[in-house]
């Protein structure tokens, strides 16, 4: 009887399976701001980029779950206040495909905010919902990696909030570059052309012989 009741003691403090919305969201709701879609869906990227790696389980509650990796007790814990909605919507989308620009793929690790570490193989990409995200990364023969302080400079305001549902809208046309006017050719009167007048003939004077009289050669021109 001891047994038998020992057994079901046992069963009734086994957890219960939980599904991957309800990780993604408990690990968003205990590891981000929960006023913050933000920062929730930059938590979410970094879950679903481990889960592709095979560096890390490949099941969301696998990674959530993982020993030492996100807040104690992140699946067991109850979800008391208005972050629970937030998180569980925020989840959902996660799982539908929706990702954090800045989170890029081999973006899989964060901590809070404003937390500073010895390491020199911290990449940094956004600070988003509280948490600074980065990637981890051994920099190249001249090049370093970004630091938290630089991102933060460059976050001089906060990132927007997310918007999961974005109507597609038609690129709007560029405008047609203005033109000055082409002046027309100026036009100009055809230079006037004078009629010229016929030379004036002049008459041909009948030559007389020498000793005519003036009187005579007047009669021989038609007097």
């Amino acid at each position: 009887m001891l047994a038998v009741l020992a057994g079901l003691g046992a069963c009734a403090h086994r957890p219960t399976r939980l599904s991957e919305r309800e990780c993604m969201a408990r690990v968003m709701y205990f590891e981000s701001n929960r006023s913050s879609d933000d920062g929730m869906l930059a938590v979410g990227t970094v879950v679903m980029n481990r889960v592709k790696s095979p560096k890390f389980p490949n099941t969301v509650c696998g990674v959530v779950g993982q020993k030492n990796q996100f807040a104690p007790g992140v699946l067991s814990r109850p979800m008391t206040d208005s972050g629970k909605p937030r998180a569980e919507r925020v989840a959902k989308a996660v799982l539908r495909g929706a990702r954090h620009p800045h989170v890029k793929p081999n973006v899989m690790f964060f901590h809070t905010a404003g937390y500073k570490f010895p390491y020199k193989n911290m990449n940094y990409q956004v600070i988003a919902g509280g948490n600074a995200f980065y990637e981890k990364r051994t920099p190249r023969p001249g090049e370093r990696n970004v630091t938290q302080t630089e991102v933060a400079m460059r976050q001089v305001k906060p990132t927007r909030e997310v918007v999961f549902a974005v109507a597609s809208a038609s690129p709007r046309p560029e405008p047609a570059p203005i033109r000055a006017p082409v002046p027309e050719p100026r036009r100009t009167a055809p230079p006037t052309v004078f009629a010229q007048a016929a030379p004036v003939r002049q008459p041909q004077l009948a030559v007389g012989q020498q000793g005519d009289s003036i009187a005579q050669l007047i009669a021989l021109n038609g007097g």
